[in-house]
């Protein structure tokens, strides 16, 4: 949303209406007011409004009812609503979330929170906005989006998007860092009935499980400390669309638990929350670690692993499909020489045979990181071998840092470009502990590179 949302408030006592009025007016907001359940939809009828304050108590119309016929075909206003209600009907509110409003504020509550649930109204609706944009692409174009590959593997991955796709089944896809596997499972959802509603990502390697349980069921205000205000989680987010779980070997088993209870019973409390919220999302998962194998090292559920793996999609590395590293490699060059704002660039064949014949640790995340830095530094009409980082002959023996710590952060620096920063991965990759990991790059000031 590039400008500020039009709001509707809608109470009948006048001091709240001209309160929330001189609120909004200052923060920027074009604010309209109407005294009754009546006079909402009337107004409602004349114009559109992003956002609805409405009153839950009042004469008359109550604000159930309004909302009611705020969302009928008569009126079908494409506002998201924010309830007022005072303490004492909060079951009430909670009824009118079912019905369709967004969210509910319990009064007496101050500007903050008010702009706090606008800013997340205006998250929520760009995120959908953006979904529906991925869906016109998707259309638009024949193949999957930035998905890219002619290989014989790739084509049995796109014959299973396809079939996939329709349904309403988990799906779990494997594969090492970097193959692709959060573009294939966007690639599932657009080509879903859910399209039009929200795709969510989780990336659940990257947050400490405190935090992730907060990301994921969301909490409501007081719920810890620091908690000012009701928080929706990520699943809430995601209802009627599609919630995809990255990194799903990584959580612990308590959380393991949570997710399984939110798959079996499609329901869950917020964290501080007693009321029960009912989700319907589908969930892909992805995963790059052999669970099978965490099964076996009890750290991992199986009864987990078998409701997440109903459809199983494996992504190949890029070493097993070389021949889609020429199509890549060029897609990658139109991409950045468009953001860098260069003329065309061509792949000179000395070193596309070095792209060739290079294994890809980074699969193509990397070839995609290795494609923009020979263009940001290379200087020719095409690129060429020496701009290319693995050109370079092995370094020998008696031309290595003769120190131990530059050794070390160097190749601490390399194994962080290669996970591109997943410090969970590089950590494993180091077989060091990701605090340890975290100590050393404070200790040697290594900062990620663009």
């Amino acid at each position: 949303m590039s400008k500020k949302p039009r709001i509707l408030v809608v109470d009948d006592e006048a001091p709240m209406r001209e309160s929330l009025k001189d609120w909004l007016t200052e923060d920027g907001y074009e604010v309209g007011l109407a005294g009754g359940g009546e006079e909402a939809i009337a107004l409602a009828q004349e114009r559109s409004w992003d956002v609805i304050l409405l009153d839950l108590k009042m004469p008359g119309m109550d604000g159930l009812e309004t909302l009611k016929r705020l969302k009928d075909k008569e009126v079908n206003t494409e506002a998201e609503i924010l309830i007022m209600t005072a303490y004492g009907t909060i079951d009430t509110a909670v009824q009118a979330m079912k019905e369709g409003a967004f969210d509910y504020l319990l009064k007496p509550f101050d500007p903050d929170e008010v702009e706090i649930e606008i800013q997340r109204i205006v998250s929520h609706r760009e995120l959908v906005l953006e979904n529906i944009v991925l869906r016109q692409k998707l259309e638009e174009r024949p193949e999957y989006d930035e998905i890219i590959g002619k290989s014989d593997c790739m084509q049995e991955i796109y014959d299973l998007i396809s079939r996939v796709a329709p349904t309403e089944s988990t799906i779990l896809i494997t594969g090492e860092s970097g193959t692709g596997k959060e573009l294939i499972a966007q690639a599932i959802h657009a080509n879903s009935p859910r399209c039009y509603m929200p795709f969510v990502a989780v990336s659940c390697g990257a947050l400490p499980d405190s935090i992730l349980e907060s990301e994921l069921f969301g909490y409501e205000k007081g719920a810890f400390t620091g908690a000012e205000h009701t928080k929706r989680g990520r699943f809430e987010l995601a209802d009627k669309g599609t919630l995809f779980l990255d990194e799903i070997g990584e959580i612990t088993l308590k959380t393991q638990v949570d997710l399984l209870r939110v798959l079996q019973e499609k329901a869950f409390n917020r964290l501080g929350g007693q009321n029960v919220i009912k989700v319907d999302v589908r969930i892909i998962a992805a995963t790059n670690r052999d669970l099978k194998k965490a099964i076996e090292e009890d750290r991992f559920r199986d009864d987990l692993y078998y409701r997440l793996n109903v459809i199983s999609i494996h992504v190949p590395p890029l070493r097993e499909r070389k021949e889609d590293i020429p199509l890549l490699a060029e897609a990658f060059v139109r991409k950045h020489c468009l953001n860098l704002n260069k003329e065309a660039v061509k792949i000179a064949p000395s070193a596309m045979r070095l792209l060739m014949d290079y294994d890809w640790p980074g699969n193509v995340r990397e070839l995609e990181n290795v494609i923009e830095r020979a263009l940001v530094i290379g200087e020719a009409k095409e690129i060429l071998p020496d701009d290319l980082p693995f050109s370079r002959k092995e370094l020998a023996p008696e031309t290595l840092p003769k120190s131990l710590k530059i050794m070390e952060k160097a190749h601490i620096e390399r194994i962080l470009e290669e996970t591109n920063w997943n410090i969970r991965g590089a950590a494993r990759m180091l077989e060091i502990d990701r605090q340890t990991l975290y100590n050393k790059i404070k200790k040697y000031k290594i900062e990620k590179r663009g």
